[in-house]
């Protein structure tokens, strides 16, 4: 099967490329081959394309970026990917559309949410990836949406994480930097491997979307705040001889300030997509798991 990947050389779609370089034949897309700037000519491009399923990553997901210049990453963000779900209607190819957590960042009611729930965003890019969402739910008949959490990992020759927290965490430890993390605010966190090997099944799923999401909190309601996660990142770190104790307590810092006017809970309830045979755990076995694929468990 030839996969088009857009966004191909970021993170993600590395980690995707790598582990399945030997059951898909893959057609990368980057910057160099198409301006997302403009829709009408990246549709264009994608209907002159051989390929079987569309991978849609490309995104701008700087938050900074989407709030401060809201026309030119809606161009990218979403008239895009609506072009490219327009071609693959055309051309009678399955696309999968990579979507996010941040969804449901304005939801005032605790999480975590399944499908069924109805978004609320108070961010650029979180209106963004909704308005696909809706599009590809009203006007497609065979895609896979995923929603997925805060997706992290550790580097590896020629690819190189997106900033997660247990990169954060490392970061604050190795480099002996007082960081502060956020206390008013509920997330999932998801080792990016699970993704990356189980990238086959999700392209079986039947049409619809999935929210693809580790449970934070071993699967109680309550779950972790994000400042509670880097500290049992911390603790993991401690128990594996990476960090010193002393050195979690002195860096890894609650920041109360930030989001106390209005708690954040956009944890994703990935009951769905695990009832179709995909694998996911709880932000402790996945690092638990990461430190272990990574030698240092």
């Amino acid at each position: 099967m030839r996969v088009a990947i857009t966004g191909a050389s970021g993170y993600l779609a590395s980690l995707i490329q790598i582990y399945n370089g030997d059951s898909f034949e893959f057609v990368p897309i980057t910057r160099r081959d198409v301006d997302y700037l403009q829709p009408e000519s990246v549709e264009a491009y994608v209907r002159n394309l051989d390929f079987d399923l569309m991978l849609h990553m490309a995104a701008n997901a700087t938050t900074a970026d989407c709030e401060n210049d809201p026309e030119r990453t809606h161009l990218v963000n979403c008239d895009s990917a609506i072009a490219i779900a327009r071609a693959c209607q055309h051309l009678g190819r399955r696309m999968v559309f990579i979507s996010t957590e941040q969804l449901y960042n304005g939801k005032t009611v605790p999480g975590p949410f399944n499908e069924g729930v109805e978004p609320s965003c108070v961010t650029a890019y979180g209106q963004q990836k909704l308005e696909v969402d809706k599009w590809l739910r009203t006007n497609a008949g065979n895609y896979v949406t995923l929603r997925l959490s805060w997706m992290f990992g550790l580097a590896m020759p020629g690819v190189h994480p997106s900033p997660g927290v247990l990169g954060n965490v490392l970061k604050a430890l190795r480099t002996k930097t007082p960081t502060k993390f956020t206390v008013n605010e509920k997330r999932c966190m998801t080792y990016a491997q699970r993704l990356a090997e189980q990238f086959g099944a999700i392209c079986e799923l039947p049409s619809g979307t999935y929210h693809f999401a580790s449970s934070n909190g071993a699967g109680e309601r309550d779950g972790l705040s994000t400042y509670e996660a880097a500290r049992l990142i911390g603790e993991k770190l401690v128990e594996s001889g990476i960090a010193r104790r002393k050195d979690v307590e002195a860096y890894i810092l609650p920041n109360p300030e930030r989001y106390a006017d209005r708690f954040r809970d956009f944890r994703l309830d990935a009951s769905a997509i695990q009832s179709q045979g995909i694998e996911l755990g709880t932000l402790e076995s996945d690092v638990e798991r990461c430190l272990s694929d990574f030698g240092w468990h």
